[in-house]
């Protein structure tokens, strides 16, 4: 073993350790690996630089500037209606229904995008409907990526290795060649999610949320000081902690009294109230807003000082009613690990924190809260953010990256029919180009993108803000890191090895083998990663074995995009497990059941093309 093939193994190791303990945000990780491979001369600069012009990357991009036309121009709202109409199934039947919705318009559009707006779709009926939406989520995530791996386009992955697989002299894959293969996994991920959705978990809603009112947010109500009243003073000021009507009505929980920058931690019922003082209570939004006009108090006490900054004294800070609405935190969120009162020394697009809600499985809250000062509290993924701002600035929530809007009351003109359509023309096509071979994928979605620049459908300030750019410079690192594998002989030596000790086994063993070797990879690392590091190796061990190629490259590809026994092998896992519904051991049994099944089924399957 050389040198360079021992110092690509350490790159490869420490990354993989970088991946697994999320110690770096991925994007940073990248950059190490780009830097890395220039000072060890692994790559020229030149090369550790091109995974930024890699057509599978400038394809993943231009696919997502497509979704956001989709989403912004109405086209993702009409398919939202539809799917909402999906509500009267019994829950027997809405689950394989919502997985092969999922999984149809995971084929074509980005899966994690699929998933974030399937989140609020359930989110949302589940609440109005009374039904678990932990049964869906997770069926939802898999179809997504069941359907991803279907077509071509369906995941940056199948992008990623056949960019690869081209780059080696491989013919490229059509854009429907696997869908067949990709339509039995999808198939048998309905049938096997369908009978153990009884077996997933149930919201911890109802005996937590009475024990613990953790459905509630987490407010501060100020009482303000007689002279700064607008009309009238509170009519708490003089009254007991036991006197308050809507404390005895179990209406809101007191949690903290905060008189004089002094915290009284649950706050006796003997205790008079006072102008001046911050009441920290839990409760509903419906609550607290009908306990605010009531008894004339501030739900936030800086938010008059915030709107006067940002738009002066004039009748400017008064032209717009002023909303509520509620951000899910989701991964990758760069208000992860922020107090609320960090969080409101930020810019949040002119939308102003006022409360939150944690996620659903922490138990105890309301001991952590009274332990811990509201403004001390940290985000976490799953958590909910309550923020105040006018109602035409919502469209602006949804610049924040990894933050998914929830409950809005939005103000948004009608978006004419012909935009919608408009829209919905121009994927048409880019699907049909591609898939007729007329246009690559790549001159496809840059067509369409262009189109929707001609006809005003997106503005590219926005799609800067828009784009998930982490998986872009996760892409444009980790490609470099496949060149350096070549470079150095690695993969060639991966192969000589593999082929000494696969020597004498059946085809069958060894497509297992490569199959089941990235699956379980893809479970803690990125499948676009995985990806990258397993397909050199498939292609030159196929070589050396003289069996057809393609067979080896279809097991890395489902193989990598499979990750379904662990939360973190694929986004969107990550971020249904987000939501605190699930713990890691759904994922691990159910999840795990389901990856053997595949992996055993996509073994003979390919095992039957040679």
């Amino acid at each position: 073993m050389t040198l360079p093939i021992i110092l690509v193994f350490a790159i490869i190791g420490i990354t993989v350790l970088l991946f697994v303990t999320e110690y770096f945000p991925i994007d940073k990780i990248s950059f190490f690996i780009i830097a890395t491979l220039v000072l060890t001369q692994l790559t020229t600069p030149e090369e550790a630089i091109s995974g930024f012009s890699n057509p599978a990357v400038i394809t993943i991009l231009s696919l997502m500037i497509l979704a956001v036309g989709l989403e912004d121009n109405g086209v993702i709202q009409w398919l939202t209606d539809a799917i909402k109409k999906l509500k009267v199934l019994p829950l027997i039947l809405l689950t394989p229904a919502f997985m092969v919705v999922s999984s149809v318009i995971s084929s074509f559009i980005s899966t994690t995008a699929v998933v974030i707006i399937f989140i609020k779709i359930i989110t949302q009926l589940a609440e109005r409907y009374n039904f678990s939406s932990a049964k869906l989520l997770m069926p939802i995530s898999f179809a997504g990526i069941l359907g991803g791996s279907c077509t071509l386009m369906g995941t940056s992955t199948n992008l990623l290795v056949n960019s690869i697989a081209k780059d080696a002299g491989v013919e490229a894959f059509g854009f429907f060649e696997f869908s067949l293969y990709g339509g039995v996994f999808l198939i048998i991920g309905i049938v096997y999610m369908t009978i153990v959705s009884r077996f997933l978990p149930k919201d911890p809603n109802s005996d937590l949320q009475e024990n613990y009112e953790i459905d509630n947010y987490v407010f501060t109500l100020k009482i303000p000081n007689i002279s700064e009243a607008s009309d009238e003073a509170s009519d708490l000021i003089g009254q007991t902690i036991a006197e308050v009507d809507f404390i005895n009505e179990e209406r809101a929980v007191p949690l903290k009294l905060i008189r004089n920058k002094k915290v009284i931690n649950a706050p006796g019922k003997y205790i008079e109230l006072k102008e001046g003082d911050n009441l920290v209570l839990m409760s509903s939004l419906e609550s607290i807003s009908e306990i605010v006009n009531k008894h004339k108090l501030v739900i936030n006490e800086k938010r008059r000082e915030a709107q006067q900054e940002e738009f002066g004294d004039g009748e400017d800070s008064n032209k717009s009613d002023m909303t509520y609405v509620e951000l899910l935190i989701l991964p990758g969120s760069n208000l992860i690990g922020k107090t609320l009162k960090r969080i409101r020394k930020m810019s949040l697009n002119g939308a102003y924190p006022i409360a939150i809600k944690k996620r659903k499985n922490i138990r105890n809250t309301a001991e952590r809260m009274i332990r811990k000062n509201i403004h001390e509290i940290n985000l976490k993924p799953g958590d909910r953010l309550l923020v105040e701002l006018q109602e035409q600035r919502i469209a602006k929530m949804y610049e924040l990256q990894n933050i998914a809007v929830l409950n809005q009351h939005e103000y948004t003109p009608a978006i004419p029919n012909n935009r919608k359509v408009t829209a919905l023309i121009i994927l048409i096509g880019v699907i049909v180009l591609a898939a007729t071979g007329v246009l690559s994928i790549l001159a496809a979605s840059i067509t369409g993108v262009a189109a929707m620049l001609l006809f005003k459908l997106i503005s590219l300030e926005n799609i800067y803000h828009r784009v998930n750019w982490q998986i872009i410079f996760l892409l444009a690192g980790m490609i470099p890191l496949g060149m350096a594998m070549s470079n150095s002989g690695t993969d060639a030596w991966i192969s000589e090895y593999l082929l000494k000790l696969l020597n004498g086994q059946t085809p069958l063993i060894i497509i297992g083998l490569i199959f089941g070797f990235t699956m379980v990879l893809s479970g803690f690392v990125s499948n676009n990663a995985t990806a990258i590091i397993m397909t050199p190796i498939a292609i030159a061990l196929a070589t050396g074995l003289n069996l057809d190629v393609k067979p080896f490259i279809l097991a890395v590809m489902f193989g990598a995009n499979f990750s379904f026994f662990t939360p973190v092998g694929y986004q969107t896992n990550t971020l249904i497990y987000g939501t605190g519904l699930y713990k890691f051991k759904h994922f691990l049994i159910i999840g795990g059941v389901l990856s053997f099944i595949l992996w055993i089924t996509g073994t003979v399957l390919l095992t039957n093309l040679l």
